[in-house]
């Protein structure tokens, strides 16, 4: 069984293995845990200055928040992708995703926090404090990133990303996801606890993110794979922001 297991498809076995196959590296050009942890701090302050303009544009200004929220969106999904298929890009266009993502992240938030006022800054500290947390319990080998947990996190990433693929494509021919689902999308407790449940899995992903960090700087992996792997926890650390707004705003409705 391989070791090199991760919900997040940014962060594979293969793509680790095939630039230390393929590039020949001395040690000191090669990927280490505190530059990945290093460049991922600073795509978040990247991301944080763009959502803070977005957010900016949306509550003070007044200014349209759909061309920042598509922008964004579609901006960093076509960016992800080419990263995931030109991995050597990675010092070049893993700040570009943080960008947009940055300007997508601002502008729901203000979408959020019109709705429910004060909701965004119980978000960003909830994900920063379960990000440190779960940063902590793998450091300490609390949570241990086996096979066994990592099958089973991968099953349910892949069952949450199918569910919200469908509920995406029925929006896309006009279902009313929500009136159809309220036991899902309701403010009710089962609706609470499906949002609750897929922040545990979001959060748990990150502990994958880590082992493919630390499996990644063991195998000598080249120097621009540490911007790689800064953008893969980007990835993670945003879909649990994500829920976590969601969930607060299912608590608010109550």
């Amino acid at each position: 069984m391989s070791l090199f297991k991760s919900g997040n498809p940014t962060l594979s076995e293969n793509k680790f293995r095939d630039t230390v196959i393929s590039t020949p590296i001395s040690t000191e050009n090669t990927m280490t845990i505190g530059g990945t942890l290093n460049k991922f701090g600073f795509m978040l302050l990247m991301l944080m200055g763009s959502a803070y303009y977005s957010w900016k544009e949306v509550v003070n200004i007044g200014g349209n928040v759909m061309p920042m929220v598509i922008g964004g969106a579609i901006g960093g999904f076509i960016v992800a992708m080419i990263l995931i298929f030109k991995k050597e890009w990675s010092p070049y266009l893993a700040p570009l995703y943080a960008l947009l993502e940055g300007l997508f992240v601002g502008a729901i938030s203000a979408m959020f926090n019109e709705a429910y006022n004060g909701i965004v800054f119980q978000a960003v500290g909830l994900t920063f404090s379960v990000g440190i947390g779960m940063y902590l319990l793998y450091t300490f080998r609390i949570i241990k990133a086996t096979e066994k947990f990592k099958s089973t996190l991968i099953a349910a990433t892949v069952g949450i990303a199918l569910f919200y693929f469908v509920t995406m494509i029925l929006r896309m021919f006009h279902v009313d996801v929500d009136a159809n689902m309220p036991f899902i999308n309701g403010g009710g407790m089962f609706g609470i606890g499906f949002s609750l449940f897929v922040v545990i899995i979001a959060a748990l992903n990150l502990i994958l993110d880590f082992d493919m960090i630390e499996q990644g700087s063991a195998l000598g992996a080249p120097k621009y794979m540490e911007w790689y792997g800064a953008f893969g926890l980007m990835v993670t650390f945003v879909w649990l922001y994500l829920e976590m707004l969601r969930l607060l705003s299912k608590l608010n409705r109550r």
